[in-house]
Order: structure tokens, then sequence, then C-alpha cells
């Protein structure tokens, strides 16, 4: 894939302080005219700012320190973008959370974050963005969701049942979008190697197994995701081992995961 299929674009990145947020704009950032860059942490988006300007000095950066889990500072983002004025062409919704452990053990306040940002603000956001996208006349969405989407994971209730609406609204909207010029890719990728896994995972909570074979580093991840957006494609499963690997396990029934499912919880159970 040619980076210069992003030329001149206006891009919007959620979560872009770290890990795939981060890789996506650096990857962008020498052909893009202006970037918007969203995240909590002030520090690393100013960090990040200054590294971007320094690959490319034409480009025009905007680091928005807005907290997802807070419609309000989400509303005022969003009301930020519209008196800027800004004709954004290609936005990526990036930024999730995630929890690792038994729900009946949940924080609800945990839970709560977890649901405004993987699902209310990604829909929020389109919703708000969508008609200045339109406008362009040839629009980009990529939104970032999981093979968590494909299964129910026990021990990752929540987590995968909001990756399962970001990618089931992605397919949607895409159908409702072809006539439009506008195009929607979902990003579905496995175990990467960025700081998901220690935030997701409770405090006394042991951090789950990932197969060392199936990690792939986030710079590869971020490549094959602007290549299938590029390419108008529907979806991402980046890695080859991955993308056969969930191919088979979508493929079983039913009933096969519930045993595998009641296995691996009966072993994991204190003796």
């Amino acid at each position: 894939m040619s980076i210069s299929y992003f030329t001149g674009r206006t891009i919007l990145i959620t979560g872009a302080s770290s890990g795939l947020g981060s890789e996506f704009a650096r990857q962008l950032a020498p052909v893009a005219t202006k970037m918007v860059l969203v995240a909590r942490r002030d520090d690393r988006l100013q960090a990040l700012q200054s590294e971007l300007k320094a690959k490319n000095t034409a480009l025009e950066v905007f680091a928005r320190s807005v907290d997802l889990s807070d419609q309000r500072d989400l509303e005022r983002f969003c009301d930020w973008l519209d008196g800027n004025g800004l004709a954004l062409d290609f936005l990526i919704n990036n930024a999730g959370l995630g929890d690792h452990g038994p729900f009946i053990d949940s924080e609800w306040a945990r839970v709560s974050s977890l649901l405004q940002v993987n699902i209310n603000a990604l829909t929020y956001l389109i919703f708000r963005v969508l008609p200045i996208i339109k406008k362009s006349r040839r629009g980009l969405i990529l939104n970032v969701s999981s093979i968590a989407s494909f299964l129910p994971l026990p021990n990752n209730a929540v987590y995968a049942a909001t990756k399962a609406y970001v990618t089931s609204f992605s397919e949607a909207l895409r159908a409702e979008l072809r006539s439009s010029n506008v195009s929607v890719t979902v990003l579905c990728p496995g175990p990467v190697t960025t700081e998901y896994l220690s935030h997701a995972t409770r405090a006394g909570e042991r951090a789950g197994h990932t197969a060392p074979f199936l990690l792939l580093p986030v710079e590869e991840v971020v490549r094959q995701a602007l290549e299938a957006a590029a390419k108008d494609r529907a979806s991402v499963v980046p890695g080859a081992l991955v993308n056969v690997a969930m191919t088979i396990v979508r493929s079983l029934p039913m009933a096969i995961k519930r045993l595998v499912y009641q296995a691996r919880l009966s072993r994991a159970k204190p003796h």
C-alpha cells in the first residue's frame, strides 16, 4: 500500500495518546494536511504533536484532551469541531476500554465507562461528524473493534459484547453509505503489542495468556488497517495465523464453544 492514498486528508483519531492510535498518527503524519488527536492524557498528546510536526512541518495538528467516558465533555469537543469548521474526511475511532475478570466481581463505574467509550462515544462521534465527512465525497471511517467481537467471551463478557456492537454497527453503516462515497472499514485485531492488556486487567487478577506466535507489532496492525481502508474493504483481521484461527473458531457450533468455555473456566477455578 502507498501511504500517498491519504495525501491531503484531514484526520480525526481518538485514543491517540498510545498504542494503535499514536501509530495511526505516525504513519499518516507525512501525508496528512490536518490532524485532530483526541485522548485523556494531555502530556502524551503534546509529546506526540511535537513528534508529528517534526515529521511534517506543514502538518497542522490539534491536540485535544477529552474524556470520552464523559458525555458532556464529548459534546463540548464536537461543538469545538463544528466551530472550527474542520473539513474532516477520515475518522479513526480507535479509543476503547477493556475489563478482564468475572462480571459478578466487576465495578460498575468501570463497566459504565467501558460502555460509554466503546459504544456511546463511538456512535455519537460518528453521528456528529458524518454529515461533514459525507460532504468531502471521499470520506473514510475506520472503527477499531476486536476479534473478541466474533465470540461471547467469559471473563471478558462486557468488552466482547461492546466490540460485537462495533463490528455489527460498522457493517450496517457501510451498507447504508455505499451510494454516498463514504467508506466504512472495521478493524478486528487479535493480540497486539500495546498497553491494552495491562490496563484491562483488574488489580489482583492475572493477565490473560497470549500465544507469542499470534502477537503482532502495532506497526503491522496499523499498516494492514490503512491498506484495508484504502482498498475499501469492509473488514480486516491482521495476521494470517489469527485470520485462519478465527475463521475456524467462528465456524464451530455454539454448543461446542460452550463446552470449551466450561472446560476452561473449570480449570481456572481455585482449588
